[in-house]
């Protein structure tokens, strides 16, 4: 058993989710890359050479999926420390965006439980949006108001809401969980047309992932701190 903190992200072989993995694992932490497409999986881990990279092949709208990859982390490392639910898709389709961006998150979060209970210092952070807010969105002069994606957007909403309930539910236990949005970041999901970086993005969700005991649970952050639900 490695003495360095465990760490899974979910969807991690590109994007946000590679980043965040590759900041954690500069931190010193074990980085378990979280990939439906085992072969992805396996390029992500190669191009993080030099870290603590390894791979999980974890798919979070297949229950099945989801529990082997936490039998796998059990059996290799005994414990989490950090859950980041990074796994999302932007789709006009209702039915897939919430089977990935909402139920995808409780499926992976509940599974993973067990083990985060084992650590002294558990995390959980939730990939939200600005476009999840429903101050924003209920304001018409904001740039929230203007994008109107209703699957996208709605998802991210319950997801806030999800992560409150998580945090209430688990405070007394020490598990930390917040929400974060990690920008307009270029990626695949907007055909790169953002204007951070995908290393910008990362670093916010890194530092809720790495908040201290006296750091916040049940808060929705971006890139200047808290933001309205």
């Amino acid at each position: 058993m490695t003495t360095n903190k465990i760490a899974l992200v979910t969807g991690a072989n590109k994007g946000i989710g590679k980043e965040i993995a590759r900041q954690l694992g500069h931190l010193g932490m074990t980085v378990l890359i979280g990939a439906r497409d085992e072969n992805r999986g396996r390029a992500a881990v190669d191009e993080l050479a030099g870290l603590d990279a390894q791979l999980v092949p974890l798919d979070v709208t297949d229950e099945t999926s989801v529990a082997a990859a936490a039998k796998l982390i059990e059996h290799d490392h005994g414990r989490l420390d950090v859950l980041v639910n990074n796994a999302g898709i932007l789709t006009d389709d209702f039915h897939r965006t919430y089977a990935t961006n909402v139920a995808g998150v409780v499926t992976v979060t509940r599974a993973m439980l067990p083990l985060l209970h084992k650590a002294s210092e558990p995390r959980i952070v939730n990939l939200s949006s600005e476009l999840g807010s429903l101050t924003l969105l209920a304001d018409p002069t904001s740039e929230q108001a203007a994008v109107p994606l209703y699957a996208y957007n709605s998802s991210k909403a319950a997801l806030n809401a999800v992560t409150v309930l998580f945090a209430n539910e688990l405070r007394a236990g020490g598990i930390k969980v917040n929400a974060v949005s990690p920008g307009y970041c270029a990626t695949d999901m907007n055909n790169h047309q953002g204007v951070l970086t995908a290393e910008q993005g990362a670093s916010a969700v890194v530092r809720l992932a790495t908040v201290p005991a006296d750091g916040p649970t049940g808060e929705f952050h971006g890139q200047n701190g808290v933001l309205p639900w």
